[in-house]
């Protein structure tokens, strides 16, 4: 499977993709067209729109904090889906006017931590409301990338998908980083950000999150279980939800930190 066929195109939209296909420790599979991750859903419109509706999506999740939805707009109203705003992200800040000395794995993997420990309570409404969904899901926030990521990175090691893949799926937006920096362009009178990390995904910012995460809780599983809430239960659902059967005979699936570092 190449890189870019986990990119679903829209005209506007520059980052929705499928979760599908990561392998999980147990042998079993993310199933295709279960959940999407995406930049923000407000530019839907025309033919994008009737796409989205044609893709059977039962489920919205806006990471977005309410002022950014204020400022911009949400998806569009419609009868086929639910709409949850849970904002995971309590210290804004401003990418694109940061200074060029910024690294960006290491500026970035401080700031997911913040929102790992700001956004308890939001993530853990966010994992429940994924695994009630009997029908697809997509989540997203601005350009798809950083609140998103996170989000994305939980479920994966959540249901067993390794650190490896969730790092992969993340660098996954450095094929719309382009379209990215276009739009931000386009919407600020063509200046350029300061910042030149803007718009970019290194696999980097993912592994150096996921290791300090390890290190602070012992395992994301046992960060997801302390920190968040999240028990056995709710672990289960999602494995229910989102792989693909498992076969007579399989391992069986080890929770918290017997399953290894669980990253």
């Amino acid at each position: 499977m190449s890189r870019q066929s986990r990119h679903i195109p829209f005209e506007r939209l520059c980052n929705f993709r499928d979760l599908g296909g990561y392998a999980t420790e147990d042998g079993r599979s993310v199933r295709w067209g279960r959940l999407y991750r995406s930049d923000s859903l407000d530019k839907l419109a025309g033919e994008d729109w009737e796409r989205f509706l044609g893709m059977g999506i039962g489920t919205v999740v806006d990471l977005r904090h309410p002022w950014e939805i204020e400022a911009r707009g949400r998806v569009p109203d419609d009868a086929s889906f639910t709409y949850h705003n849970l904002s995971i992200e309590h210290r804004p800040y401003d990418q694109p006017s940061l200074g060029p000395e910024i690294e960006v794995g290491p500026f970035l993997a401080e700031r997911y931590l913040e929102v790992a420990d700001d956004g308890a309570a939001e993530l853990h409404e966010a994992l429940e409301v994924i695994a009630a969904s009997d029908r697809p899901v997509v989540f997203h926030c601005a350009s798809g990338k950083d609140r998103t990521g996170l989000l994305a990175a939980l479920v994966l090691a959540l249901v067993g998908v390794s650190e490896e893949d969730a790092a992969e799926d993340f660098a996954l937006t450095e094929l719309a980083t382009k379209r990215l920096l276009a739009d931000w362009r386009a919407a600020h009178g063509g200046r350029e950000p300061t910042w030149p990390g803007y718009g970019r995904a290194p696999a980097e910012v993912m592994t150096l999150f996921l290791a300090a995460l390890t290190h602070r809780h012992g395992s994301v599983r046992d960060y997801a279980a302390n920190a968040l809430g999240v028990d056995e239960a709710l672990t289960a659902a999602l494995r229910e939800r989102l792989l693909t059967p498992a076969v007579a005979g399989m391992p069986a699936f080890a929770s918290g930190s017997e399953a290894g570092t669980g990253t």
